[in-house]
């Protein structure tokens, strides 16, 4: 990294317990057990709020894992393969697939997720992981490999400009979802939202005005954004391109007292 010149700089605000806008100027590389050839950033943990934990990493040409990741017995997982050339067989409950970009797998609780570089290129992936919440009647959730290449776009809340993917099935016996959400350079949400459920976001393609609680945040690809329980949030695409992102949320379950 060359000395910098002028004013040191960053757009990251972080307001703790509320929401996130991580941007990569201000990233560190942290060194972690259970991957090797790998750099890993951590992007959100409980320590700024959030019920969950996301890592987006680089794999490298012999990049693999040495332990389980998530492979606590509380632990629910996902991993995704966002961009690069390289491909990883990825192992979860003892059936392996290789995926390149596009390529993701969730782990039940307990399961883990493994992986292996196997061309030699390298890939960037997010990695995600939260603690699952039983169904109160006892249905479970199954461990699921897919690609988003082969998922079509459904129109988000009947908007012919903001398009959706669903990664995860639709099923209560799941309790939180990955989704990917583009919006045209003219899209924006319906309504602004305030839900209890919270999300983490990787933008990865475009740029955009962000409600994120009271203040409206100029938001562009490679920033990640965290939104705790009953934040303010809605979205105006303002680039020349889409504004895409994919993004976690838990749902189906009732809310503890």
């Amino acid at each position: 990294m060359p000395y910098p010149v002028g004013l040191l700089k960053n757009r990251s605000v972080v307001k703790h317990g509320e929401w996130a806008v991580i941007a990569p100027e201000g990233r560190v590389i942290n060194c972690m057990p259970g991957f090797s050839d790998c750099k890993m950033t951590i992007l959100a943990t409980p320590k700024m709020g959030a019920s969950f934990i996301q890592f987006i990493g680089t794999v490298g040409a012999e990049g693999k894992t040495t332990l389980k990741y998530g492979g606590k017995e509380h632990e629910e997982s996902f991993v995704y393969i966002l961009d690069g050339e390289g491909e990883l067989k990825i192992t979860v409950g003892g059936e392996s697939k290789v995926y390149g970009q596009g390529g993701y797998a969730y782990a039940t609780a307990g399961t883990g997720i493994e992986f292996e570089n196997v061309n030699g290129k390298e890939c960037r992936i997010l990695l995600y992981k939260q603690r699952y919440v039983p169904h109160p009647d006892g249905r479970a959730p199954f461990n699921v490999f897919g690609n988003t290449n082969d998922i079509e776009w459904v129109d988000y809340d009947g908007m012919s400009n903001v398009h959706l993917k669903d990664l995860l099935p639709v099923n209560e016996a799941f309790d939180m979802n990955m989704h990917i959400l583009s919006f045209d350079p003219d899209g924006c949400h319906p309504f602004v939202e305030t839900h209890v459920q919270e999300h983490g976001a990787y933008l990865y393609e475009g740029e955009g005005l962000y409600m994120m609680g009271e203040d409206w945040i100029h938001v562009k690809a490679e920033d990640f954004m965290w939104f705790g329980p009953f934040t303010k949030q809605a979205v105006y695409a303002t680039g020349r391109g889409p504004l895409t992102y994919i993004y976690s949320k838990d749902c189906n379950r009732d809310v503890e007292i």
